[in-house]
């Protein structure tokens, strides 16, 4: 009988990086749940007290402690780090948890490399931390939020290895200019 061996998303994809004043790593965001609201009521926002969140603006987040509520498109957000409470009925649910592989991008050159893929203005007066957005990656679909940290990704999982592959690409060519 043949024996499963979990992984990560990324594992075996020559993570950590670093290069060009930027470090490149997997992030491990715990579960992640997509919330969609299915129309304005009370109930959301009273399933969403215990976790000490609230629902985010467009293109923000919320946080409290190791959770937080991340704006993913009209009238949708993703729970990051903790397990979905019971909305109730008012609000289709779904774990995407492993459905996503999630990255970390650090450093002082961070914005620069990102800059390269993403048409988005990184600048901090733009995107400042505790911005969330959907976007893309060069082609790929991204989930883009700016941590204390640096800039945390979420790309599909299927997707992992190519967008690893164009953030050290874009790294590169960043310390290559420097």
């Amino acid at each position: 009988m043949a024996e499963l061996i979990a992984t990560t998303p990324c594992d075996g994809l020559g993570l950590p990086l670093a290069a060009g004043g930027a470090a490149l790593d997997e992030w491990l965001p715990g579960g992640i749940w997509s919330i969609a609201p299915y129309g304005e009521g009370p109930q959301v926002a009273q399933a969403l007290v215990p976790l000490g969140l609230a629902w985010p603006e467009p293109g923000r987040m919320t946080q409290a402690g190791g959770a937080r509520l991340a704006f993913a498109g009209r009238g949708t957000a993703f729970l990051i780090g903790a397990a979905a409470p019971d909305f109730d009925g008012a609000a289709a649910v779904t774990d995407q948890s492993d459905g996503w592989a999630g990255l970390r991008l650090t450093g002082p050159a961070a914005a620069e490399v990102l800059a390269r893929l993403v048409p988005l203005d990184l600048r901090p007066a733009a995107f400042p931390e505790g911005s969330a957005v959907r976007t893309v990656l060069n082609h790929m679909p991204l989930c883009l939020m700016r941590a204390a940290e640096g800039f945390e990704l979420l790309v599909f999982r299927s997707m992992a290895r190519t967008a690893v592959h164009e953030v050290a690409a874009a790294m590169a060519r960043v310390a290559a200019r420097s």
